[in-house]
């Protein structure tokens, strides 16, 4: 993983991800281990969406931070949202999209926050590359 953070210049890789199929392959583990002093260490559990359309993204980090997103995968594009209070007060919006490479190889994406009700703002861009 790489992230950059607006005003800084790039990071280079900071840590890893590691996604697993678990329980029967019914769902699908996330493990973020990162090397950066702002960045949490990341666990997340994602599943189909019980409702129809898409999957929910179970958010768990080393901050004590519990969060659910709705998420939406597709051949080219990772979509990530949250616009309702879960676990914890709604106190932002959040979102992140990620462009799937055409090799399947790379991830190169951008989380937004939103305060107010109509306004995203840029707050981070965050890259994975595959490596064997």
């Amino acid at each position: 993983m790489d992230v950059q953070f607006p005003g800084a210049p790039p990071s280079g890789p900071i840590g890893s991800t590691v996604f697993k199929w678990t329980l029967d392959d019914k769902f699908v583990t996330q493990r973020g281990t990162v090397h950066h002093p702002d960045v949490p260490d990341v666990f997340a559990l994602i599943g189909l969406n019980a409702i129809g359309g898409g999957f929910t993204q179970h958010y768990f980090d080393s901050r004590g931070v519990v969060r659910v997103y709705d998420m939406t995968l597709s051949e080219n594009a990772w979509h990530l949202h949250r616009e309702a209070a879960d676990f914890t007060p709604l106190d932002f919006a959040q979102r992140f999209t990620g462009l799937i490479s055409d090799d399947g190889l790379a991830i190169e994406g951008a989380w937004e926050i939103r305060h107010d009700n109509s306004t995203w703002n840029h707050d981070f861009v965050l890259k994975y590359h595959k490596v064997s």
